[in-house]
């Protein structure tokens, strides 16, 4: 038996029977109360680090946690789609990006064409963040540059582009609809939320 086949015996064993009713009850329909944007990265699992059951995040999840802007032209449609689909139908009440500690993609925005020559289309999709680069780049001086800011600022710029999208912007007027800027730092832990008002990550607790 593979490891992943054990794993689903367990699942179904252990973690189905003891929230056999929840899922009785989501097997109709979902309801989830926040959109989760995370990185592909295996470390981070938004369920886990939010201690949420079946049927309360729907996540979305790509390299570097990245937003496109709105857009009804059909590229980066995938995501797009699923945010417009976690607002407009299933009328989320708030919207996370989550970037976190050691992110392959935010480091790989500071990469040249050619170390990128083998990931063609992963420098296609990084090249939605460049802004990203070049605020790195313009904001941060070399004595005081630390490992994980270019993520934080990444962050940063995808709540910038959330808000081109016409509907999550009459939302937040509307005062119907939240957006968080998370950075999740994986050796320790913790999770810290992007504070507008004084452009800085407080720790959530």
């Amino acid at each position: 038996m593979s490891l992943l086949h054990k794993k689903i015996k367990d699942f179904k064993q252990y973690s189905y029977e003891r929230h056999k009713n929840l899922f009785s009850e989501l097997a109709s329909g979902q309801a989830p109360h926040t959109l989760f944007i995370s990185c592909c990265d295996s470390r981070v699992l938004p369920s886990f680090i939010t201690n949420s059951l079946p049927g309360e995040l729907f996540i979305v999840r790509n390299i570097a946690n990245i937003v496109p802007p709105y857009s009804t032209k059909g590229e980066y449609s995938s995501t797009i789609a699923a945010i417009e689909y976690a607002v407009l139908v299933l009328k989320v009440q708030n919207i996370v990006v989550c970037g976190h500690s050691n992110c392959g993609g935010c480091s790989s925005l500071l990469k040249n064409d050619d170390e990128l020559s083998l990931l063609p289309n992963v420098k296609r999709w990084l090249s939605l963040s460049e802004n990203t680069r070049v605020k790195y780049y313009q904001n941060l001086d070399e004595d005081i540059r630390m490992p994980y800011h270019i993520e934080m600022i990444n962050v940063v710029m995808q709540l910038e582009n959330l808000m081109t999208y016409p509907f999550i912007e009459e939302r937040i007027k509307q005062k119907s609809l939240n957006i968080y800027g998370w950075y999740y730092l994986i050796d320790k832990g913790e999770i810290f939320d992007y504070n507008p008002a004084v452009k800085y990550f407080e720790p959530v607790i």
